[in-house]
């Protein structure tokens, strides 16, 4: 009899929406089956969903015109003509490192499913010599920080529910690449369901599952709320973060010039970008729109307003997004409190779906809509908010593609890896083979300055490399 209360109960909760569906195969599934499927259904907020889908329907024209929009101003992290400006950002990013007032967010719920690798994508190994994984290189980026300035740098890590716990497993067997464990919080984004395009209906994946998929790397916010892991580190002195998607192993952790800039600025949210080499490139556009910076995707700008050029050629929108930003503590508190910090967007999706039979339908074309929130919707909402430039042979090498993709792909990042440190390394004196590949291993230099004294002028390195 519990599993018939159980399932009345469901019932009485999903018939105001509309919902009933979900249970159609209740009385087929097993205990652990129906248990699964309650904790689903109770864990969703339907009355979200409910609003979401009547706003998707009733949803304005968001068309961008050429008078909301313009370039951005912008600061610079490499060959500023400013130079005592950067070096006056160096020195307070510096002082606010010593201080031990920074820490580090990483988005890390993505899987490695584009890339042929069934794990989280941050255990995928693409060191050139080492065959580091992403996550290695980037959290020995924080423990080379940590050690240059003396200071603890608390890691916080979201990953999705599919990525989860294979990657606390991953981060217990390698000891957390040398950081401390009271240094690594791990926490778990939040889902949101499929719905069908037509009739709003939630989807079941199986007939004892729901159709979910991760909220966004905006999920960000409600995820620390639930994790009080904000409040913890107000209370730690930790006055900024900065945060990186897990897919970049050039992402300069905790620039001290960026950091500064931002520290200088008062800014409440930073965010780093580069100058877009075409008008087509796939990166979110950052652009001043009134008094306020927003980020326009690639996919919503109107390509006659994405190519318009000033009278040199260069493109009037033409700072491209890295997904790379700091935040003031303080700001992300005050937005993880308000109860509609941040907007969904809807995409529309192929969604695979178990029909009233139960017979498993994989459509041909675009059937269902999934909702997520992104995290650069905060940027019109700082009071102050500045815009940062790098080169992007520095700073920026995304996997996101197959091995053989022209672009982004584990080819590409490796090669744009050992060009940067080979130039190190020249510049540092040594004399490098054009045939070897090398890499350096952020415990031993994590920028170019770092080599000083640990190459000798003239040093030679005619093999296959791993600086460590």
């Amino acid at each position: 009899m519990k599993d018939e209360t159980i399932y009345h109960e469901l019932v009485e909760g999903l018939t105001p929406y509309g919902q009933t569906h979900l249970l159609r195969h209740w009385r087929q599934l097993t205990p652990d089956e129906q248990n699964t499927l309650k904790e689903q259904i109770q864990s969703l907020d339907f009355d979200l969903v409910t609003r979401l889908n009547s706003a998707r329907q009733a949803q304005a024209d968001t068309t961008v015109t050429e008078q909301d929009v313009a370039g951005p101003s912008a600061y610079h992290l490499n060959n500023d003509s400013g130079k005592v400006r950067l070096e006056l950002a160096q020195a307070v990013g510096d002082a606010a490192l010593r201080a031990g007032v920074a820490g580090v967010i990483i988005v890390a719920g993505g899987q490695g499913t584009r890339l042929g690798f069934p794990h989280p994508k941050g255990m995928y190994p693409i060191g050139p010599v080492s065959r580091a994984p992403l996550f290695q290189i980037l959290i020995e980026k924080v423990v080379a920080l940590s050690r240059i300035y003396n200071v603890r740098i608390p890691v916080l890590l979201m990953t999705s529910p599919a990525t989860h716990e294979e990657t606390l497993t991953f981060f217990s067997d390698t000891n957390r690449f040398g950081l401390p464990p009271e240094d690594l919080i791990v926490f778990r984004q939040g889902v949101m369901p499929a719905v069908d395009a037509e009739t709003g209906k939630v989807l079941l994946a199986k007939n004892g599952e729901l159709s979910l998929s991760p909220d966004g790397h905006g999920g960000l916010l409600e995820a620390l709320q639930k994790q009080g892991a904000l409040e913890q580190m107000r209370a730690a002195g930790i006055e900024h973060f900065f945060y990186m998607q897990v897919d970049n192993p050039l992402v300069p952790v905790l620039h001290p010039a960026f950091l500064g800039y931002h520290i200088l600025s008062n800014s409440e949210m930073s965010t780093l970008v580069t100058r877009k080499v075409a008008a087509t490139d796939r990166l979110g556009n950052i652009v001043q729109n009134g008094d306020q910076l927003r980020v326009i995707e690639y996919s919503d700008l109107p390509e006659e307003l994405a190519d318009k050029r000033h009278e040199d050629g260069s493109l009037v929108l033409w700072a491209g997004s890295l997904g790379v930003h700091l935040f003031a503590t303080s700001f992300l508190e005050e937005s993880a409190e308000q109860e509609l910090h941040l907007p969904y967007h809807y995409a529309l999706k192929k969604v695979p779906y178990i029909e009233d039979r139960g017979k498993l339908i994989e459509p041909l074309s675009p059937n269902a809509v999934k909702f997520e929130r992104f995290i650069f919707d905060l940027l019109p909402l700082a009071r102050r908010a500045i815009v940062v430039e790098v080169d992007p042979q520095q700073a920026f090498a995304p996997l996101k593609n197959p091995p053989g993709a022209a672009t982004d792909s584990p080819e590409s990042v490796e090669n744009q890896m050992v060009s940067l440190f080979r130039k190190w390394l020249q510049d540092a004196g040594a004399r490098v083979n054009p045939k070897a590949v090398v890499e350096i291993s952020p415990l031993y230099a994590i920028d170019s300055d770092q080599l000083d004294g640990k190459i000798s002028p003239g040093t030679q390195v005619s093999a296959d490399t791993y600086f460590v």
